[in-house]
């Protein structure tokens, strides 16, 4: 539910006011950071390529630079126009930054912009890291760019399969993997008149378009009574044109993947305990997710980048939940990993994928910490809180190429709210890992 012009006047406000107090401690940080350090640290290669990665405002991406840059490549780095402010520009590894058109709004703009790109740069290897609604359009790029550069990502009709959960559900089964029941719906009398007293478990919905704030929605169905399970149904936008997946839902743990995968080889793989929001990773040893994923893209012979989402239930059987055509956040673990550029360009690896290295410390966002703390209620979860804190590695923060920490805070989340005011539109959170604010109807 959208927030009241009022509400959204006093929610941008205020949280304006919170990063105005954190401003002269984040910078006596980064300033400190800048005066101790020289360079970031960059090898030399014989044969070094011009790399281009998407996704300028997500942590991810900043990521994937700083590891192509450290290994002796040349980054150019690309966002949509809405997000022209991303601090991670600002970062010692990027040496060009570009805006292009929302692929949605305007497809063969982006395209176009995307080969200008290319040709002026003189790219070797297009790694697009995608928002949910440009995976699409980086697949349909390929032919474009084909004589230009070579594009780190899956083909159009993959991306759709992997994209809509029903279809990725079907594949899965047809190769003999581990998936709940699914059912694909598309008007909600398909749910009301579902015989749900024959199944085992209860079942869940999801869009399968990418719904930004309603896939924090984990409602159980049937509910209690009909008449909440007909009101929850009806409330939500089912249509032919918008289609939603109805999916058995099995208690266990879950986990993420990120996989980094070439003609259908496994390179590099970590896989974290999950949840709704994830803004922590730990890289933890899961044998049977890592051979669910290698036979899938074995199968599938792909290229590309993919995150998976399993649940391990207690007698240990996994399955899989669904697979997202694009790189994971998870993908933070291997900020201290020399390997990452190799397992995207080099030949065959012909070992295991490479996976975050032994001291690799936990992943988190400093700024969601801190908000977090509001939601401390006892000494024990603070304790708890303060042992996250000091035995993990804070994603954007790096010393030796500190800059972004200070604009994507300070800069790229300010200017955000600032249009949000001007708008006097509301908020649901703020995503520092992404780099956006989550709204309804948001992209």
């Amino acid at each position: 539910m959208e927030r009241s012009p009022l509400l959204a006047l006093f929610q941008n406000l205020g949280t304006l006011a919170l990063l105005a107090i954190a401003f002269p401690f984040n910078c006596i940080v980064v300033l400190g950071a800048l005066l101790a350090s020289r360079k970031l640290p960059q090898n030399t290669i014989a044969n070094p390529k011009n790399i281009l990665i998407s996704g300028g405002k997500m942590t991810k991406a900043l990521q994937l630079a700083r590891s192509f840059y450290t290994a002796g490549h040349r980054i150019v780095l690309i966002e949509t126009e809405k997000y022209w402010l991303t601090g991670h520009r600002f970062s010692r590894a990027v040496d060009a930054f570009y805006t292009v058109p929302a692929p949605q709004k305007d497809p063969d703009g982006y395209i176009q912009a995307l080969v200008n790109i290319a040709k002026k740069e003189n790219i070797d290897v297009y790694i697009p890291v995608c928002s949910p609604v440009s995976s699409y359009y980086d697949s349909l790029a390929k032919p474009a760019l084909s004589g230009c550069c070579e594009v780190f990502h899956f083909d159009a009709d993959i991306t759709k399969m992997l994209d809509d959960k029903f279809a990725f559900a079907q594949k899965a089964q047809s190769l003999s993997l581990s998936v709940p029941k699914s059912y694909k719906i598309t008007h909600p009398q398909q749910i009301l008149d579902f015989d749900f007293s024959t199944e085992q478990h209860k079942y869940i919905l999801k869009s399968i378009p990418y719904d930004s704030v309603r896939r924090l929605n984990l409602t159980k169905l049937p509910c209690n009574f009909p008449a909440e399970t007909e009101a929850f149904v009806n409330s939500l936008p089912i249509s032919e044109e918008k289609p939603w997946i109805m999916q058995e839902f099995i208690t266990g743990k879950e986990y993420c993947t990120h996989s980094t995968v070439r003609n259908g080889e496994l390179r590099l793989h970590c896989c974290c305990e999950s949840s709704a929001f994830q803004v922590n990773y730990e890289n933890v040893e899961q044998p049977e997710i890592l051979q669910w994923v290698s036979h899938f893209v074995k199968q599938l012979g792909i290229t590309g980048q993919a995150s998976f989402d399993f649940i391990k239930t207690e007698n240990g059987t996994i399955y899989a939940i669904e697979c997202n055509p694009r790189t994971h956040s998870a993908i933070t673990m291997f900020y201290n990993h020399s390997g990452v550029a190799e397992a995207y360009l080099g030949d065959r690896l012909d070992t295991q994928p490479l996976q975050p290295l032994t001291d690799s410390k936990p992943t988190y966002w400093l700024y969601h910490e801190v908000w977090r703390l509001n939601e401390i209620r006892s000494f024990s979860q603070l304790q708890t809180w303060f042992k996250n804190i000091r035995r993990g590695k804070e994603s954007i923060f790096d010393p030796n190429d500190p800059l972004p920490f200070l604009m994507v805070h300070h800069w790229q989340i300010p200017l955000l709210l600032l249009d949000n005011l001007r708008r006097l539109a509301g908020f649901v959170r703020i995503d520092f890992n992404i780099g956006k604010l989550v709204e309804f109807g948001g992209d």
